[in-house]
């Protein structure tokens, strides 16, 4: 998601050096707490942090399995403690069909995703994230009961955070370029 609002906003500010740490939620609220980051982009807002917001795009989770997978007995490949994807997934099963499945587990999406591919199980993964292996055949989405889950991708940073010119001009830029940013780039996702 975040690429496609910093492009722009980069572009027009040739002179701003970006550091982007992609990480898992536990790494980012520790980090906002810590004062270490401008602003975090998080699709479930952490608790005991009081911050601010600015929603981006929906965040749709499926459950996700190769062509040749059939077998429901394969495990359920889940993302590492922390992760707000793992909890969502975590919530859904406990729901839908107790604890009784085996459980991999890997330390990002992108991992995730390949051991899909390679047919090792099945996962509930942001659809953002799988286009072009929907659209190549590599994944599809199994049809289940109560999914969608839907969350929200937003922008958070500390609240009352004294923020930088260029903090503040980035916020502006995403408040006003961000319908243009979405029907550009992310109207098949909006449709979907």
């Amino acid at each position: 998601v975040i690429p496609f609002f910093l492009t722009g906003f980069l572009e027009k500010n040739a002179g701003i050096d970006l550091v982007l740490d992609v990480t898992n939620k536990s790494r980012v609220v520790e980090s906002l707490k810590n004062n270490e980051i401008d602003f975090a982009l998080v699709s479930v807002i952490p608790e005991k942090i009081q911050v601010e917001e600015e929603l981006l795009i929906d965040n749709k989770l499926y459950l996700i399995g190769n062509q040749a997978l059939r077998d429901e007995k394969k495990p359920l490949i889940y993302r590492e403690e922390g992760s707000a994807t793992r909890l969502a997934m975590e919530k859904y099963f406990e729901t839908h069909q107790g604890n009784q499945r085996k459980r991999m587990e890997l330390t990002s999406n992108e991992a995730v995703k390949q051991a899909v591919i390679a047919g090792l199980g099945y996962s509930i993964m942001p659809l953002i994230g799988i286009q072009n292996e929907l659209l190549d055949e590599q994944l599809f989405i199994h049809p289940k009961e109560d999914l969608p889950m839907k969350t929200e991708w937003r922008l958070i940073w500390l609240k009352g955070k004294k923020m930088s010119p260029v903090s503040l001009a980035f916020l502006d830029y995403i408040r006003s370029e961000k319908e243009e940013i979405l029907r550009k780039h992310f109207s098949w996702y909006l449709e979907f």
